[in-house]
C-alpha cells in the first residue's frame, strides 16, 4: 500500500477492486487517506480523501455499489459522520449523520440494502444502541437497543436475514459472552444462548451450512488469548465447542474461502507475540490444519476475499508500527 495503517477498513467493490480506508498510522494519528487494490495487475493506486480522518470506524459495501463509512475515532472526537464513496468518480461525499457517535461498533447489511449498525463506545459509555441507515434515502434512524451494551462485538447476516451479535466487552471491560439476534422484519432484539467462552476482539464467519464460526479473542481486561472455537447454530439456537486452532490468537482475520474452509490470519498470541500463522478450518470434520504462513507478523489488519477465490491481507502493525505490506493466499 502508499500508506502503512492498521484499525482501517477494506471493502471489495463491484469491480473487483478492494477499497482501502482509514486506519491509525504508527502515531496512532487516524488517517483520511484511501486506496484501490487492483487485483488484475496487483498495484494500489490513490483514490479520493474521506473528508474526515477516522480509524476504528466501519464500512459496508451498498447494493447500488457505493461504500458507506461509519463513526471512528478522529484523534480528537468520537464520530457520528458518515460518508459514501463512489467508485464511479473516485470521491467521497458526506451522507446524514448517525444519530450516536461510536467506535469498535458493528455493521452489517440488511437483505432489503439498509445497514444496521450498533453498539460500541462515545468516549464515555459502552452503547447498546442500534440505528439503521436507509440508502435510499440518506436517514438514519434509530431503533430498538441491543439488551446488553458491548463494543468490540462481532455482527453476522444469517442466511434467514436475521443478524447474530456475539460477545465483545462492556463499559467495566468484562469480556461477554452473550449473543443476540436482531430480527429485522420485527425491528427487535432477542437473546439467544450464550457463547461457552466470554471473548472480545475475536472474528466471527458464516459457514456455507448457516452455522457461524467464532474464533479466539481475549478475556477480560485483556490478560488471556483463546485459541477455542465454537459454532452457532440458527436452527437451535445454540453453541457448541469445536475443533480448536493451534495458535491462541486476537485481533485476527477469519475469512470463508469458496471450498468453504475458515482460513484464519495472524493476530497477536496469548503472549503478546505478533503472529504470521495462519490456519484453515474444515467445516466437514471440525478441525483445523496449519497452512503457509504469511510474510510478516501482523495484528489489526484487513482479509478480504477477491473475485478469483484468493484472499487479500493488507496492513495491520507489528513491533515496528503500522504496515504498508500486503499479501494474496
Amino acid at each position: 500500500m502508499n500508506v502503512g495503517r492498521f484499525f482501517h477498513t477494506a471493502s471489495t467493490l463491484a469491480n473487483g477492486s478492494v477499497l482501502v480506508a482509514g486506519g491509525d498510522d504508527s502515531n496512532y494519528t487516524p488517517l483520511n487517506s484511501a486506496e484501490l487494490y487492483n487485483p488484475s495487475t496487483g498495484t494500489w493506486t490513490t483514490t479520493g480523501n474521506m473528508n474526515t480522518e477516522r480509524a476504528y470506524h466501519t464500512a459496508s459495501t451498498l447494493a447500488n455499489g457505493s461504500v458507506l463509512v461509519a463513526g471512528g475515532y478522529d484523534g480528537s472526537d468520537y464520530l457520528n459522520s458518515t460518508e459514501l464513496y463512489n467508485p464511479s468518480t473516485g470521491t467521497w461525499r458526506t451522507t446524514a449523520n448517525m444519530n450516536a457517535a461510536r467506535e469498535y461498533h458493528t455493521a452489517a447489511t440488511l437483505a432489503n440494502g439498509n445497514v444496521l449498525v450498533a453498539g460500541g463506545f462515545d468516549g464515555t459509555s459502552v452503547l447498546s444502541s442500534a440505528e439503521l441507515y436507509n440508502p435510499s434515502t440518506g436517514i438514519w434512524t434509530t431503533i430498538g437497543s441491543m439488551n446488553i451494551a458491548r463494543q468490540t462485538h462481532t455482527a453476522s447476516t444469517l442466511a434467514n436475514g436475521s443478524v447474530l451479535v456475539t460477545g465483545g466487552s462492556d463499559t467495566s471491560g468484562d469480556a461477554l459472552n452473550s449473543a443476540e439476534l436482531y430480527n429485522p422484519s420485527t425491528g427487535t432484539w432477542t437473546t439467544t444462548a450464550n457463547m461457552n467462552t466470554e471473548r472480545q476482539n475475536h472474528a466471527a464467519s458464516t459457514l456455507a451450512n448457516g452455522k457461524v464460526l467464532v474464533t479466539g479473542g481475549q478475556d477480560f481486561n485483556i490478560v488471556s488469548v483463546f485459541n477455542s472455537a465454537e459454532l452457532y447454530n440458527p436452527s437451535t439456537g445454540n453453541w457448541i465447542t469445536t475443533g480448536s486452532m493451534s495458535v491462541t490468537r486476537a485481533f485476527h482475520t477469519a475469512s470463508t474461502l469458496v471450498n468453504g474452509s475458515v482460513l484464519v490470519t495472524g493476530g497477536q498470541d496469548n503472549n503478546n507475540n505478533y503472529l504470521n500463522s495462519a490456519e484453515l478450518y474444515n467445516p466437514s470434520t471440525g478441525n483445523w490444519t496449519t497452512t503457509a504462513s504469511m510474510s510478516f507478523v501482523r495484528d489489526c489488519h484487513t482479509a478480504s476475499i477477491l473475485a478469483n477465490g484468493k484472499v487479500l491481507v493488507a496492513g495491520g502493525s507489528n513491533s515496528g508500527g503500522a504496515l504498508n505490506s500486503a499479501e494474496v493466499y
